[in-house]
């Protein structure tokens, strides 16, 4: 079963469940899940808690242990928050590089699911008919403990946004679009380094061309060791065909290490 999580803290989440239910057919089981009733349409459902998701660590273990089921990947609706109130809709995988202060244990990464991020940005951009930013944001905050590939995919940046009708129904058809349609897609995977939060280049690379992006790792992140950078390697699920660095966006030491490694690894190596 694939999952897409919501809570009721947070209006961005709520804003984008309700389009899922009104718009595509998603119908309640009868089924609990935190106290929430379950919603379901074919192998998707919709599991609601009542707090903020990016502190569910262990989210799989528990879905099994109050629904009897593994889920195969979770889809977090979610809002985004910036001073600047960009508004925007986003995606991400999530990931502490290196102390938690948002969910999460320290220097630990979820699984990244970079074909699914791929074709979430590809299917915003698309429908985008608001004139926001869509981008994808470099790996942050928590759940970090959680064993099956995810990812978050938000609207930003204020209240004003998060409970805009147009931009849920956007993320809840982008949602249903990815579910349906990442097992069978197929795209060369690059980890990210370097760069700004809102990772521009990669954001460009990946609306241009085949390449899809797993971890993202910013500038205001490096110097990054080799451990993280192999921990990055490793928690994606499809693998890793390149590492792609932001070259003016990295710092030396780190731009160094990822060219070692890659030549080391025989990935491919960019340089942009």
């Amino acid at each position: 079963m694939k999952v897409i999580m919501t809570t009721r803290v947070d209006p961005a989440s709520m804003n984008i469940m309700g389009k899922l239910v009104e718009n595509f057919g998603f119908v309640e089981t009868g089924g609990v899940f935190d106290g929430n009733p379950v919603y379901s349409r074919g192998d998707t459902v919709i599991l609601t808690t009542n707090n903020e998701m990016i502190y569910y660590d262990s989210l799989d273990e528990e879905i099994e242990k109050q629904l009897g089921f593994r889920p195969e990947i979770i889809a977090f609706a979610s809002r985004h928050s910036s001073r600047q109130k960009l508004p925007a809709l986003t995606t991400h995988v999530t990931g502490n590089w290196g102390k938690a202060m948002y969910g999460g244990r320290d220097e630990s990464l979820a699984i990244a699911e970079p074909v699914a991020m791929k074709l979430a940005l590809l299917k915003m951009n698309e429908l985008n008919d608001l004139g926001w930013t869509v981008c994808y944001e470099a790996t942050h905050h928590g759940p970090t403990e959680v064993d099956v590939p995810g990812f978050f995919i938000e609207i930003g940046s204020s209240e004003e946004e998060w409970i805009n009708e147009r931009a849920g129904e956007i993320i809840a058809e982008t949602i249903v679009y990815v579910l349906k349609n990442y097992e069978r897609a197929d795209f060369p995977v690059a980890v990210g380094i370097g760069g700004g939060h809102y990772a521009p280049k990669q954001t460009k690379r990946a609306l241009e061309t085949e390449i899809a992006f797993g971890h993202i790792v910013p500038k205001y992140a490096h110097p990054l060791g080799r451990e993280m950078l192999l921990k990055a390697i490793e928690r994606t699920s499809r693998g890793v065909d390149t590492i792609y660095v932001d070259w003016k966006g990295s710092k030396g030491e780190t731009r160094q290490l990822a060219r070692n490694l890659a030549e080391e690894l025989g990935l491919e190596f960019i340089r942009d």
